[in-house]
């Protein structure tokens, strides 16, 4: 047998950690006019904190909490897989989307956790989550992330 460790170090977000994401990307959707409901997750896609402002669309309850945990246990952005992936592993993976707005929070090469927002249009749901992810002292913005899925492609996500 070899010497492997059976025990490796993880970190997550903490209520605290949850809870500040969330205020932060409500800032944001306050700031750019656009009602969100905002989903946060644990590494493992545990639900830590959700919010629905006034005027958020009912249906973004569910697809937030779908975009949160499919950046969780993916580890990248939602919306990065082509159109004709999409389709496939949406069908054999229940609750994965591929909708813009959720962003994993990675710090020193360990995901945390995630955040995403919905009820806007791709753009500002992504600039959301992003702003978010922000509340994380040392996470990654994901700058080099490129939307590929069928919805709002072209999108011009740094102008939202």
């Amino acid at each position: 047998m070899t010497n492997r460790p059976l025990i490796k170090d993880t970190k997550t977000l903490t209520l605290a950690g949850g809870l500040a994401v969330l205020m932060a990307a409500t800032a944001e959707a306050e700031r750019i006019g656009q009602p969100m409901c905002i989903s946060v997750v644990d590494t493992g896609g545990n639900l830590l904190a959700f919010g629905r402002m006034d005027g958020s669309l009912a249906q973004a309850v569910k697809s937030t909490r779908n975009k949160a945990v499919t950046a969780a246990l993916s580890r990248v952005p939602t919306g990065g897989v082509t159109a004709d992936v999409e389709a496939q592993v949406a069908a054999a993976m229940d609750g994965w989307t591929n909708l813009l707005g959720g962003m994993p929070i990675r710090v020193d090469g360990f995901v945390v956790g995630a955040v995403a927002a919905g009820s806007g249009n791709g753009a500002q749901d992504l600039a959301v989550a992003r702003a978010g992810a922000a509340a994380v002292p040392g996470a990654d913005m994901f700058s080099d992330f490129t939307p590929r899925g069928a919805e709002d492609p072209g999108l011009d996500l740094h102008g939202a």
